[in-house]
């Protein structure tokens, strides 16, 4: 999936860069600040069980400043400095089974983020925006939230046979984070700055914790759905 998605930016940005320049257009710099929600999840893969760990959204929020260049006309980059709330929330699908009633589990881990995202627009007063790149992030801080049911169980030792356990009472493991982020949105260019509202998908290429031949989970990588509104002003 990731090497489909840098070849198809890479023909995009050879077709914009050969047939789209404009001797008239002027670069441009922005600057801006922008917030949004988050809904994060983590994809787990147990390599010591036949049972999954599944998880589900759980909403938080992210926010930071932006630095915008246009270079050439339909294409510019974007830099972008985020503090970012992620993490999960563990799926016990109750209905199915009935031994886990009670049981709640959240897991909140909070980023510094850096994207760089190539940028891609058409448009004059009312854009259409495209956005891809890489990003790194870097954990600042992890904490856990468990209901007392569950605190409960897992002090006593009588668990449900089936239950994965490993990511309990166990913080996140590596410090940096990396993936590719991708999104698209609308921006409306105004008398007092530009408005750029657009959605996002980060598809996490490290995991959160150790995934060695002796270690529990495989795969332990972030999942993020988001929307965003940035705010720019030009510079210059």
């Amino acid at each position: 999936m990731a090497k489909k998605s840098i070849l198809l930016l890479v023909s995009i940005l050879f077709t914009l860069v050969v047939s789209g320049q404009d001797n008239k257009f002027k670069s441009e710099w922005n600057v801006g600040v922008g917030f949004g929600p988050t809904f994060s999840s983590v994809d787990f893969e147990v390599s010591k069980s036949p049972e999954r760990l599944r998880t589900k959204s759980t909403q938080q929020f992210f926010g930071g400043l932006a630095l915008r260049y246009l270079s050439e006309k339909n294409l510019g980059l974007i830099v972008e400095l985020n503090y970012s709330q992620q993490g999960w929330e563990q799926d016990f699908r109750v209905k199915d089974n009935p031994e886990y009633a009670g049981f709640t589990h959240k897991h909140k881990l909070n980023y510094l983020e850096l994207p760089v995202l190539t940028h891609i627009y058409f448009g004059r007063k009312v854009r259409f925006v495209f956005n891809l790149g890489p990003k790194i992030g870097f954990l600042l801080s992890d904490s856990e939230e468990m209901s007392q049911e569950l605190l409960d169980r897992l002090s006593s030792g009588d668990l449900p046979a089936r239950l994965v356990t490993d990511q309990y009472y166990r913080m996140a493991e590596r410090k940096i984070d990396y993936g590719l982020m991708a999104g698209m949105g609308l921006e409306f260019r105004t008398g007092i700055g530009s408005f750029m509202l657009e959605g996002r998908y980060t598809f996490g290429l490290g995991d959160i914790y150790r995934n060695g031949k002796a270690d529990y989970f495989s795969r332990s990588a972030n999942r993020v759905i988001s929307a965003k509104l940035t705010y720019y002003v030009k510079l210059f």
